[in-house]
């Protein structure tokens, strides 16, 4: 193992001892189920907007989004824009309300809205099917950062980043994840502050532009090993040595010359290019510095359906979050919940400028990652580019690997208590912290053991795949809760269900690459144009149809949601776990 591989695994080792140290101070604390559940309800804003920001900030902010950046160019800023841009409308429809709801779990708001046992239970599968399709990525995440740092098996960062969180999650709860999630975010929002700052200053003085009619180049000579099947394109003829099979020939290392046009290369093989040759791309990528600037590249039409599919995934998905929901509960009142997401707004913001510097900057040090696909690991491979792979370039490099490790850690946390808080509240009934402890494990436990029977998984792709499921099924169910005296029990299950299996199956037939090109392959992979309108529809259309199924409280839970806390008329229903 280098020096530079020992660094980076030193690194991400002491993230993870500050993060179980920094939990355990927490558990000092951690007593009473509410603890363990919302933290007694006194997080204030700033505290809680740090630890929102970095269990928000998974895998697909710090790798995958600089990786599209680097593939696809401006048409990946929807991915940051629509991230951010979901806590706008989080602070307009849901925060305030739902703190005040004094609900818990989105289960528990659906029952405490509507008192309906059977919703309650189709809240709480979903709750758990998007929590584990969330975890999928970030265990992912962590064994990709685990082999390109250190050459060490997949497998064991998916272990690693699973044995720390479940530990962390069991014995300190809430309260305890609280002050690692806050911690972590500032070390990795450094992490890529500080690369972006040096990668800049260098990249002024190259001389170069993006706005070029052509590909990028290689900065010098370079061995590309192609690890799954893939179909690239170039447009001028390109001399290569090539040792695997290639457009069906097998080749035993000797040299040829690509053609314009696309060549087929087989798993396993070896490509070496010569200094300033230009990079071939995967077929359907912007193939020029130029079209990569531009949007749309590929036709206006299906690029608008996308865009605009991805757009209402994004902006709506945040707000069914259930990881991301539950720390609103942790707000002392309405008040402060509305205070804490426009802090979140402002953090997130500053994190995605470094993301998407270091995206862009990779297509000039790290285009190579355009012929295997491996762009996710752009952010990992960029210090050794800039800076070379001396001990400047290593030790950077292992901040970098580290404070990836800290999005895997974080959002993973999150992610884990969500799961857990409905698991040992709605399916072991009691939410005593013994029952929490269990109900941890069993959430960590089976998406790693998917994690590690799934190929891999595009990052960003996956998590806006989990975005569409979100906002087809809880965003509804939320703002029609919050927001409409009329919904009823029977018209919000058939809103969740409707959308839930349209987007769910959308997400299924998508992770199994079926689909195909056209309307309905881009309809199959950004399902939410058509599931939220669904999902909203069906919920309109069927709590009308069964008004008399109204609750007779409505009214009386409309005002507890929107009146100010100074009234007095809220309560919290967690608390009352504590009292029997």
């Amino acid at each position: 193992m280098s020096g530079a591989a020992v660094a980076a695994l030193v690194a991400m080792c002491l993230v993870a001892l500050l993060s179980a140290a920094i939990g355990a101070l927490g558990v000092r604390f951690a007593r009473s189920t509410s603890d363990f559940l919302v933290a007694s309800r006194t997080v204030g804003p700033a505290a809680n907007a740090g630890a929102i920001s970095g269990e928000y900030l998974s895998a697909a902010s710090f790798l995958g989004i600089a990786g599209l950046i680097l593939r696809d160019g401006v048409d990946a800023l929807w991915y940051p824009v629509g991230y951010t841009a979901g806590y706008l409308a989080l602070v307009l429809f849901v925060a305030a309300p739902l703190r005040r709801s004094g609900a818990y779990t989105i289960p528990d708001f659906a029952e405490a809205r509507l008192h309906s046992p059977a919703l309650r239970r189709v809240g709480t599968a979903f709750v758990v099917v998007i929590g584990w399709l969330y975890l999928l990525p970030q265990l992912e995440g962590a064994g990709l950062t685990l082999t390109v740092v250190t050459n060490l098996p997949a497998w064991t960062g998916a272990v690693a980043v699973t044995v720390v969180v479940v530990a962390n999650v069991m014995f300190g709860g809430m309260r305890s994840i609280t002050f690692v999630q806050a911690f972590q975010y500032w070390f990795k929002f450094s992490a890529l502050l500080i690369p972006a700052a040096i990668a800049l200053t260098a990249f002024f003085g190259t001389g170069h532009t993006f706005g070029r009619p052509a590909p990028p180049s290689f900065p010098e000579r370079t061995v590309v090993v192609v690890h799954t099947d893939v179909v690239l394109e170039v447009t001028a003829p390109t001399p290569l040595v090539a040792s695997g099979r290639v457009d069906g020939i097998d080749r035993p290392g000797a040299p040829l010359v690509w053609e314009p046009g696309r060549h087929v290369v087989t798993a396993p093989t070896t490509l070496t290019f010569d200094r300033g040759l230009p990079v071939p791309v995967v077929a359907g990528a912007p193939v020029t510095d130029d079209a990569w600037l531009q949007p749309f590249h590929q036709g206006r039409e299906d690029g608008l359906l996308a865009t605009y599919s991805l757009i209402i995934a994004t902006f709506l998905g945040t707000m069914g979050l259930p990881h991301v929901l539950v720390r609103f509960y942790t707000n002392p009142d309405g008040r402060a919940a509305r205070r804490t997401a426009v802090i979140v707004l402002g953090l997130l913001g500053a994190f995605y400028v470094s993301v998407i510097l270091l995206g862009a900057l990779s297509r000039l040090y790290t285009p190579q990652l355009l012929v295997n696909g491996d762009t996710d690991a752009a952010v990992l491979l960029l210090p050794t580019a800039v800076l070379g792979s001396g001990p400047a370039g290593a030790v950077l490099g292992a901040v970098v690997a580290a404070g990836a490790w800290a999005a895997f850690l974080s959002t993973s946390s999150g992610l884990i208590v969500s799961i857990a808080g409905v698991l040992s509240t709605d399916v072991f009934g009691s939410g005593r912290p013994r029952d929490f402890r269990v109900a941890a494990f069993l959430a960590g436990i089976v998406p790693l053991a998917l994690s590690l029977a799934v190929n891999r998984l595009d990052f960003s792709e996956a998590v806006a795949l989990v975005f569409a499921v979100a906002a087809s099924t809880f965003c509804p169910l939320l703002v029609l809760g919050i927001w409409w005296r009329g919904l009823t029990a029977p018209g919000a299950i058939a809103g969740v269900l409707v959308g839930g299996l349209l987007s769910a199956g959308a997400v299924a037939a998508s992770l199994t690459g079926w689909g195909g090109e056209g309307w309905l392959g881009v309809l199959l992979y950004r399902p939410a144009i058509v599931s939220v309108p669904a999902a909203f529809l069906t919920m309109i259309v069927g709590s009308l149809l069964t008004a008399g199924h109204r609750p007779e409280d409505a009214e009386q839970v409309m005002l507890q949601m929107h009146a100010p806390e100074r009234l007095g008329l809220g309560h919290d229903r967690v608390d009352a776990i504590d009292s029997e």
